[in-house]
């Protein structure tokens, strides 16, 4: 199966993990205030672990194999992180979007209802997710991609699960809370396929793509994620999550890797 193919699925797979996150509404079951920040640092303790031993250390790799060793492999990868980072930034500030505790960045959308922008805020973070997935799997094919689509459909059950239930709270039906949340996750697998082919069709862009997608994510877990789950008091229970995230990432990424 080709790179570019593997990337696909596998950041479709990650994606449709949001609609596993927001089953719960379809049943009347959601999560406490405290939980969703425990779940939500989950999902940055996964992504901090994946933007590493993923992608920035196997950047690295590919950097030396393709220039030998010195500081030039270590100024690409962090470079690629700055950029990685920057463009991320340009999307929060050049696209309307809101968080619940945060409040609204980007251009101010009168039309938009808070709810809506608060689902733009999270389709933001999926495009940058399905970008690593489909770098890791034009990198290094299965092994490559594999831990990263796990580790990102692990963390896109809280993100799921939050969309849903803030549509839920706005007076939208259990069945288009769930559809809406599902949709949500439909834009990584357009990472995937961007990120895929361009490290499959230039190699030399590999560790530049590697480094690129960390800093994505990056800037997703210190702009976004953390700050959301330190806003209500809940803060030692997303440090848990954190940690239990990071651990499990690294586990994952070390066996299947």
């Amino acid at each position: 199966m080709s790179p570019i193919l593997l990337g696909f699925l596998g950041s479709l797979a990650a994606g449709l993990c949001t609609a596993l996150g927001a089953l719960p509404v379809l049943v009347g079951r959601t999560l406490s205030t405290g939980q969703r920040d425990m779940a939500l640092g989950f999902a940055a303790g996964v992504m901090l672990a994946a933007s590493f031993f993923s992608l920035i250390i196997p950047g690295l790799d590919a950097a030396e194999e393709q220039i030998g060793a010195g500081p030039w492999p270590a100024l690409i990868i962090c470079l690629s992180i700055l950029l990685g980072m920057g463009a991320v930034h340009a999307m929060n500030e050049l696209l309307p979007h809101e968080h619940f505790r945060l409040g609204p960045e980007g251009p101010a959308s009168p039309s938009l209802r808070r709810v809506w922008l608060f689902v733009f805020a999270i389709t933001i973070h999926n495009f940058p997710e399905g970008l690593a997935v489909g770098v890791g799997f034009g990198a290094e094919g299965l092994l490559g991609g594999m831990p990263l689509a796990i580790g990102i459909g692990l963390q896109n059950i809280p993100e799921g699960l939050a969309v849903a239930v803030a549509l839920l709270g706005e007076g939208y039906s259990k069945r288009r809370s769930f559809t809406i949340a599902t949709l949500t996750g439909l834009l990584e697998p357009v990472g995937g396929i961007l990120g895929a082919g361009l490290v499959v069709i230039a190699q030399p862009l590999l560790p530049w793509g590697l480094g690129f997608a960390a800093g994505a994510m990056l800037y997703v877990i210190s702009h976004e994620i953390i700050p959301e789950t330190h806003r209500s008091g809940h803060q030692n229970r997303a440090t848990l999550g954190l940690a239990v995230g990071l651990v499990i990432m690294l586990f994952l990424d070390v066996w299947l890797g």
